[in-house]
């Protein structure tokens, strides 16, 4: 595991309630430095808000939050230039201005802004770097936006609901631009609804429901994942046959063995990470343990 002094940001029995509403009830979290982290939960989780909190744009009832060790509640300027954030909704720009020009306006509010020329090709927008907001698509235009988030050289990076309404192409080249900021040693916090965009891009993921943590880990991992039963199904005939099983390898020998080498119709498969996610939700609403 990463060492604690490593961490990018700690949270420790955190707290916010509106009007008696637990948005957030004391929430215990830990994101490592260089690693993509997506927080997952159903409307209402808390995931809003707990993001909100650690961007330092709303203040908490209780507990105590480091990011980049400060604590978010008191803003520093020096601080907020070491965070981007790409909100789901970006206020409008003008439309006017081309992609060049706003990345140039921008990057004069930092302090150690990269050049607007490396970020436009970062993001993958050399071609319309001169083109006017107004007239790029929806998915040039979400590339704006992390531009926008990355032009001053953040060491953390906040994503809310990146590829919301995007079609699959595009999603997919989005991830990729993703996966390069990774690479280059930016710390991303990802707020998702899309499982395979989580499973793509994340290094561990936290499920939130009713304000709490419920289960982090890797995507691989979370929730028992695996080490979980397997399904092994199969056609015997014109009859389909499964069977859950601990010990899938041992089950298809003993199917290979029956079946004298290839067994028709054979597929191994382990719960998913929809299937691990909504299993955790599901108990917390279903009034499981909290």
């Amino acid at each position: 595991m990463t060492p604690a002094h490593q961490a990018a940001v700690t949270a420790r029995g955190l707290r916010k309630t509106y009007s008696g509403h637990v948005a957030v009830d004391h929430l215990d979290l830990d994101i490592y430095r260089g690693e993509v982290f997506a927080l997952l939960g159903p409307n209402g989780a808390g995931k809003t808000t707990t993001v909100e909190i650690l961007e330092g744009h709303r203040h908490r009832d209780a507990g105590t939050v480091e990011v980049l060790g400060e604590d978010p509640g008191r803003r520093p300027r020096r601080w907020r230039a070491r965070i981007g954030i790409v909100l789901q909704s970006q206020a409008d720009s003008d439309g006017e201005l081309t992609v060049r020009e706003i990345l140039g306006h921008f990057a004069h509010y930092y302090p150690d802004a990269r050049d607007p020329d490396e970020v436009i090709e970062t993001v993958g927008l050399t071609g319309q770097a001169r083109t006017r907001l107004a007239r790029l698509s929806g998915g040039q235009r979400r590339r704006v936006d992390v531009a926008l988030g990355i032009v001053g050289r953040p060491e953390l990076l906040f994503l809310d609901e990146p590829t919301t309404g995007f079609d699959p192409a595009a999603r997919r080249a989005f991830w990729e631009l993703i996966t390069r900021l990774a690479g280059a040693g930016t710390t991303i916090v990802l707020t998702t609804h899309y499982l395979e965009e989580a499973e793509a891009l994340a290094d561990r993921v936290g499920v939130l429901a009713d304000g709490r943590l419920v289960a982090a880990g890797t995507p691989a991992e979370i929730g028992g994942r695996a080490t979980a039963g397997a399904t092994v199904s199969w056609q015997d005939g014109q009859q389909s046959r499964s069977e859950r099983t601990e010990a899938p390898t041992r089950l298809v020998g003993e199917l290979a063995a029956r079946y004298g080498g290839e067994v028709p119709g054979l597929t191994v498969t382990r719960p998913s990470l929809e299937d691990t996610y909504l299993a955790l939700i599901g108990a917390r609403q279903d009034g499981g343990p909290r």
